[in-house]
C-alpha cells in the first residue's frame, strides 16, 4: 500500500469519524512528541494534547497511548495522572492502565526483575567504554541507545549486548527501532495491544498512528474499517502519511471536529 497525504485521505478520515465506537490509539515518541536525545525529556506537543483532549471528550470515542516505554516512564512523559481518560499500554502492550481502575495490569514478578537487573548491570559494563552508548532499563527488559554514538561505537555496543543476551537469555525477544535495540523477557506487540484495547472498548473502528518499525506490527494488523497513519519516512502499511507530529496533531484535530 502507498500511503497518501492527509489532504488525499478526506474520505478515509470521514469514514472512521462516522463509526459507532472509535478507538484512537497512538504511539508517543516521534508521533505525539519530537524524538529527543534524552528520552525522559520528551513531552507531547501542545497541539497534540489539545487534539487528544477533544477526541476524549467526543461521543463514544476512546483514546489510548501505545508505547514501547515502560508504563511508569510513559506516565511521566505523557504527564498522565489517575484522573486521565486515556488508556495506556506500555512495554509494547505487556502492561496496561485503564481509566477508573486502580493498579497496573501485567506487572513483572520478583524473579523476572532479578534476572533483568543482573543482565542490565552486565550490559552497562559492556558499553561503558563506548561514547554515546547507554542502557535504558524498562519493566520487562532493557534497551541499548546509540543515538549519540558514532557508527562504529553503535555497532560495537549492539554486538556486545547481542552476544550477552544470546548467551544468557536466548529466549528474550529482540526489537530494533530508531537508534535503539530492545530486549524483553515477555512477548508483546503493539498489534496485540491495539487489538486488546479495541476489544475492551467495543470499537467498531480504530485509528492508529506511529513512526517506527515496531509500529508497523499494529499498522499491518488494522482492518478495512480502520485507519493507519505513518509519521515520517520509511516503508509502511499505513494508508496515510504525515511529515511530523504537528501534521499528525492537525489530522487528529480534524478527526475530533468531525467526530464531535
Amino acid at each position: 500500500m502507498t500511503a497518501v497525504a492527509p489532504e488525499a485521505a478526506t474520505e478515509r478520515i470521514a469514514r472512521v469519524a462516522a463509526s459507532d465506537v472509535l478507538l484512537v490509539a497512538l504511539d508517543f515518541d516521534g508521533t505525539l512528541s519530537h524524538t529527543v536525545d534524552e528520552p525522559m525529556s520528551a513531552r507531547m506537543i501542545p497541539a497534540a494534547r489539545a487534539a487528544l483532549g477533544a477526541l476524549a471528550a467526543a461521543p463514544r470515542t476512546h483514546v489510548a497511548l501505545v508505547s514501547g516505554r515502560s508504563l511508569a516512564d510513559l506516565r511521566v512523559i505523557a504527564e498522565h495522572d489517575d484522573a486521565s481518560p486515556w488508556h495506556l499500554a506500555g512495554s509494547h502492550g505487556i502492561e496496561y492502565w485503564h481509566p477508573g481502575e486502580s493498579g497496573v495490569e501485567g506487572a513483572p514478578t520478583s524473579e523476572e526483575t532479578a534476572t533483568l537487573d543482573q543482565l542490565a548491570d552486565t550490559a552497562e559494563g559492556l558499553v561503558a567504554d563506548l561514547d554515546g552508548a547507554w542502557i535504558e532499563r524498562k519493566s520487562f527488559g532493557f534497551g541499548v541507545h546509540t543515538r549519540l554514538s558514532e557508527p562504529d561505537a553503535a555497532a560495537a555496543a549492539q554486538q556486545r549486548v547481542d552476544d550477552l543476551v544470546a548467551r544468557e537469555a536466548p529466549d528474550w525477544r529482540r526489537r530494533t527501532g530508531h537508534d535503539i535495540v530492545e530486549y524483553a523477557f515477555r512477548e508483546g506487540g503493539k498489534d496485540d495491544a491495539v487489538r486488546r484495547l479495541a476489544d475492551r472498548v467495543g470499537a467498531t473502528a480504530v485509528v492508529f498512528a506511529g513512526d517506527d518499525v515496531t509500529d508497523e506490527d499494529a499498522l499491518r494488523a488494522l482492518g478495512p474499517a480502520d485507519l493507519g497513519v505513518r509519521v515520517g519516512a520509511g516503508e509502511t502499511a499505513a494508508a496515510v502519511r504525515v511529515g511530523s507530529p504537528e501534521e499528525l496533531a492537525a489530522l487528529l484535530q480534524h478527526l475530533a471536529d468531525a467526530r464531535g
